[in-house]
């Protein structure tokens, strides 16, 4: 087994671990700063809205064209007088994406962008596109992300609780503002290859939490009849055990992801792969951190606001200082369960942490084992 198996076997017995909970108070700063400065961006920037959306003209030039792309843009924009993105494809032509533009205004740019790249008028082809086509795209957009997000919490509330679905609602939101604001600040053409990409992370990254939540709710079953650990450490404990799987398919996800942007769209210069890419490198990796650093923390502060969890945390926090004041060491729970059902209650508490493996053994001697959940 490799470095990051071992790795993973450890945090998932406990015998190492992060406190992800106990510093949740910094990721929630984070998050809030991330989040602001990506609203700032889409207040202050906007978001760049492709020709789908606008409405305009796209020309296409024939094959091999000699201008470069700084050039044709320069034509269209003279020619038109609006802004203009121009993409060179695989075969050598130019594809002039023209946004605001009407079937007169058209007629006019294309005549001009003829005799400015030298080619026949009648080889250039153009297509117009209307805005209501986008406004419809952006419509049906908008309907399925409210039906998604609807039927996410009604799942989460029926198939765990009403806390884990509110957690994973915040941060399914919390995805989306950053992916958007991002975009905003980029400066990247929205296109529906967008609106797709945004839909599919949203998948990803509630894939991700229910993971986490998986795990969580199986540990915390019967969790007050204990006196070992508290909700959150238990929390704290899910989040370890599925750190490594929740990091491999991150990477897994984002190395090809990756590749369609930075080398297809940046090296190789294919700039439709862009809209798309962004869209679900910035989500991956937003949704990837706030399965780990906003739902999981975010359910153990609303579990622990319940009065069940505060007087388990009293009765937790109690032993432990009575176990520390008679100088009993503090044990550590069975492997693979973070408690065992029939400990007596006088029983030492325990910490998240390395496990002291000599007590653990020695410590269900004299007393029949605890079944495990």
């Amino acid at each position: 087994m490799g470095k990051l198996g071992n790795l993973g076997a450890r945090l998932h017995h406990g015998e190492v671990g992060y406190d992800f909970v106990k510093n949740r108070k910094l990721w929630y700063g984070i998050s809030i700063l991330i989040t602001i400065t990506a609203i700032v961006g889409l207040a202050v920037r906007g978001l760049h809205m492709g020709i789908e959306f606008q409405g305009g003209a796209v020309f296409t030039t024939p094959k091999n064209m000699s201008a470069s792309v700084s050039q044709a843009e320069t034509y269209a924009e003279d020619a038109s007088g609006h802004d203009a993105i121009v993409q060179k494809l695989g075969d050598g032509s130019l594809r002039i994406q023209i946004a605001g533009t009407d079937t007169g205004a058209s007629d006019q740019i294309k005549q001009q962008l003829a005799k400015d790249l030298d080619t026949p008028a009648e080889k250039i082809n153009a297509d117009l596109v209307g805005p209501s086509w986008g406004d419809q795209i952006a419509d049906k957009a908008w309907q399925g992300l409210g039906i998604f997000m609807v039927l996410v919490v009604i799942y989460l509330a029926i198939a765990f609780e009403w806390r884990m679905a509110l957690a994973a609602f915040v941060a399914l939101i919390h995805d989306i503002t950053i992916t958007v604001g991002i975009y905003a600040l980029v400066g990247f053409e929205v296109t529906p290859g967008t609106v797709i990409g945004l839909l599919t992370i949203l998948g990803y990254s509630l894939y991700d939490t229910v993971v986490v939540f998986d795990s969580l709710k199986e540990q915390t079953r019967d969790i007050t009849k204990q006196t070992r650990w508290t909700y959150a450490e238990i929390a704290n404990r899910s989040i370890n055990s599925t750190l490594v799987r929740s990091i491999n398919t991150t990477v897994v996800a984002l190395l090809p992801v990756g590749g369609l942007l930075f080398i297809g769209g940046g090296v190789l210069g294919a700039g439709m792969l862009n809209d798309i890419s962004l869209s679900l490198f910035v989500g991956l990796a937003a949704g990837a951190y706030s399965s780990i650093f906003i739902a999981t923390p975010l359910v153990a502060d609303l579990k622990e606001a319940e009065p069940q969890m505060k007087a388990l945390k009293k009765r937790v926090l109690a032993k432990r200082a009575q176990a520390a004041a008679k100088g009993e060491p503090v044990e550590s729970a069975d492997e693979g369960e973070p408690y065992a059902d029939d400990e007596p209650d006088d029983a030492a508490p325990a910490v998240v942490g390395p496990r002291n493996q000599p007590a653990s053994r020695g410590r269900g001697r004299g007393r029949p084992s605890g079944k495990r959940r």
